[in-house]
């Protein structure tokens, strides 16, 4: 059976072409709850910038296997979900496109079938070719070989951003690279203090800001703008209304217009994607 949902009078779909029940303004609600089924839990979900395809990521309740599903939009119903063309029997998660939609960009422990690669999360990116998308490719940052990389997040320049941590999880941090003559450089943090854990970056496409989460007692979503020389400085919490429970995998719409993350009780129940009108917390967070 499809999912279907009404769109209320008020709005109009020609400019907010989401499927849901509501659409949201300023105060943070559930997006498509129903799409995670009991025994499992949610942990990252993006539109494509043609808005028309949503992916999400479940895993068993122990973090024990982690897949990526997708539902397609037509008209005003969404399909049954399935399985994305690039999931593998591996485990696979922290999915994001480019703004143009031409690669969509991932992490998985798949082989890298490099040697001397230690078997844990890498990234890997799919490109659509005359419309079909390309067998995955492995991402290889030569200076971050023998760390765990995760959840990529690509500007309109091609600089990409993750965050990297040692095998065993601690150290977490964010990176930066970009590629020359199709080779990535190697990658530097992106912020010269390391008093704190950071994970699941979300850049903007212009790369006027940057969402990520800090670890400590629960997840927080802060944000990054650039200073007069091109640095990342001052990151801050975003409002307490989107900090309430444990927050990350914060992903932005293309037009800024709408703010997605995942959130969840620590006991590893009722995790949800929250989503919400971003565009006067950005401005806002831009302000200070």
């Amino acid at each position: 059976m499809s999912l279907i949902f009404v769109i209320p009078g008020c709005q109009n779909i020609d400019q907010y072409p989401f499927l849901a029940d509501q659409i949201p303004g300023e105060i943070p609600i559930d997006f498509l709850e129903q799409l995670t089924p009991a025994d499992k839990l949610i942990h990252r979900g993006v539109l494509n910038p043609e808005m028309d395809e949503y992916y999400f990521t479940l895993s068993d309740k122990s973090f024990g296997h982690f897949d990526i599903y997708v539902i397609s939009r037509e008209e005003n119903t969404w399909s049954e979900p399935k399985k994305a063309f690039f999931n593998s029997a591996d485990d696979d998660h922290g999915m994001s496109f480019s703004p143009d939609g031409q690669t969509i960009y991932f992490s998985s422990t798949r082989p890298t079938q490099v040697h001397g690669i230690p078997s844990t999360w890498h990234l890997w990116k799919s490109q659509k070719v005359d419309g079909q998308w390309t067998d995955p490719i492995f991402i290889d940052i030569p200076n971050l070989r023998d760390k765990l990389l995760s959840h990529p997040s690509i500007s309109e320049t091609g600089q990409l951003y993750f965050h990297a941590s040692e095998l065993d999880y601690s150290q977490m941090d964010i990176y930066t690279t970009i590629a020359k003559n199709g080779v990535f450089e190697p990658a530097e943090k992106v912020f010269d203090t390391s008093l704190i854990q950071r994970c699941t970056p979300f850049i903007s496409a212009k790369e006027e800001y940057l969402l990520f989460g800090t670890i400590g007692d629960q997840l927080d979503l802060m944000i990054a703008f650039k200073d007069n020389n091109g640095d990342w400085r001052n990151p801050r919490k975003l409002d307490k209304a989107i900090n309430t429970n444990g927050q990350g995998n914060p992903y932005v719409t293309t037009d800024n217009k709408f703010l997605f993350y995942a959130t969840g009780k620590d006991d590893r129940e009722a995790w949800q994607i929250k989503w919400m009108n971003f565009e006067k917390e950005l401005r806002l967070s831009s302000q200070r």
